[in-house]
């Protein structure tokens, strides 16, 4: 087990080190047992030249899904994208692809959850808008592939589609996984217990 203080600022972790980091600060998150690491004015003041997360996550803009809380890390640990639905359009994927390229991180989460707003509206349909609308049609696939399945299967299903439509619309994503420098794994979050589950 990792120290809950472990920096890998200056301990590189490798990807399976990097996902039971998230998996054990996960289950402090669980038991309400938070360490919170590395928030204080000298890791502000550290940060203030430079940053380098280990792992970047692809999470739902809800207010109640923070994966900094989550996974019990601290500042400069994740980098992380919020957009409703955790959907991999243009500005996710761009940023995204900064993480990878430019700070050299590993892993990807793509972070769904129980109970998705997104998701729920892309299931029922209709009229929301030029703006939800473009970005419930990312959701789509996922939609028409479960069929008539629950909401939350859905979700999940959505957060593996996900995962294949960040290497299939980034040659930056799909170049690094290729090499082997890159993971990406899909997830889902339980509202009422703050558990994340891995879903590959």
């Amino acid at each position: 087990m990792l120290s809950p203080n472990f920096n890998v600022d200056r301990e590189p972790m490798t990807q399976d080190e990097i996902l039971a980091r998230l998996t054990e600060g996960n289950a402090r998150f669980v038991a309400d047992g938070l360490n919170r690491p590395l928030q204080d004015q000298s890791r502000r003041a550290e940060l203030s030249t430079y940053q380098k997360p280990w792992a970047i996550v692809l999470s739902c803009a809800d207010s109640r899904v923070v994966p900094e809380f989550a996974f019990d890390t601290g500042l400069g640990e994740l980098f992380t994208v919020r957009v409703a639905g955790n959907t991999a359009n243009t500005s996710s994927i761009a940023s995204i692809e900064y993480a990878v390229a430019h700070l050299k991180t590993s892993i990807i989460v793509v972070l769904g959850h129980e109970s998705c707003g997104a998701v729920t509206a892309a299931v029922k349909g209709g009229d929301n808008g030029y703006n939800l609308n473009h970005l419930l049609a990312h959701i789509e696939p996922a939609k028409t592939k479960g069929g008539d399945a629950a909401i939350n299967e859905v979700v999940k299903g959505h957060a593996k589609q996900t995962v294949d439509e960040l290497q299939a619309r980034s040659s930056i994503l799909s170049g690094a996984v290729g090499d082997g420098a890159l993971k990406i794994v899909p997830a889902y979050y339980q509202l009422g217990t703050g558990k994340v589950d891995w879903l590959n």
